[in-house]
């Protein structure tokens, strides 16, 4: 099962579309629409647009950092693309190879994996555990095509799953999340979805203004 998914994983190049996001962090809720890039292996780009057009929050994963910057304030949150930044950032408990994956509606099995289970099907229908040194994740998955339902993601003390969302003919569509026993929920709608077109590295670059105010994300 691990050999389908890995193989499924490396079919995949990049991805561009446009993104309708919903997010809520307790009584907190945001809604934003921009533009996602994801390029294999591990490089993200969000910008989130206003209504005249123009970005004003952008985030990217690149080159093992990720920075999310506020146009509007002139600040910025910078760390290591990890594990813990990525569960403070996005409420995701995972690293930066396993985020593409998971917008492209696929798994990047573990390369350090540890353990490969088969569990007993639940409601759900059939899945894997797959264990790797970073986190735990457990894969609802058709186990001949390697098409991914829903992810549950264990990262030290954050847990979230992700729900794909698919037309009738399978294409993937966005996704749902919930993390901190549904204290963070969201929604990611993908418009004009795009894979294996070709992006170059260096969109995913973000160059911060010289007086924008940095702050580390621990």
């Amino acid at each position: 099962m691990v050999d389908v998914l890995a193989a499924r994983w490396r079919e995949f190049r990049d991805l561009r579309a446009l993104a309708d996001v919903t997010l809520k962090r307790g009584k907190d809720r945001q809604r934003l629409s921009g533009v996602v890039l994801a390029l294999a292996p591990a490089s993200v780009r969000f910008e989130a647009l206003s209504p005249f057009g123009q970005p004003f929050l952008l985030v990217t994963v690149h080159d093992g950092k990720i920075t999310a910057y506020n146009a509007a304030t002139n600040e910025a949150r910078v760390g290591a693309a990890n594990v813990e930044t990525a569960a403070d950032l996005l409420s995701l408990p995972v690293e930066p190879e396993d985020l593409v994956a998971l917008l492209s509606g696929r798994v990047a099995p573990p390369k350090d994996l540890r353990v490969a289970e088969i569990l007993p099907p639940d409601g759900l229908g059939r899945s894997v555990k797959l264990v790797g040194r970073y986190n735990e994740q457990r894969v609802w998955t058709d186990f001949e095509t390697g098409v991914v339902r829903r992810v549950t993601i264990v990262g030290g003390r954050t847990e979230a799953t992700v729900t794909f969302q698919r037309g009738a003919d399978g294409a993937l569509t966005g996704f749902d999340l919930t993390a901190g026993n549904d204290y963070v929920t969201g929604a990611v709608r993908y418009r004009s979805l795009t894979l294996n077109a070709g992006i170059d590295a260096e969109r995913f670059a973000l160059t911060l203004p010289n007086d924008a105010k940095i702050h580390g994300i621990r």
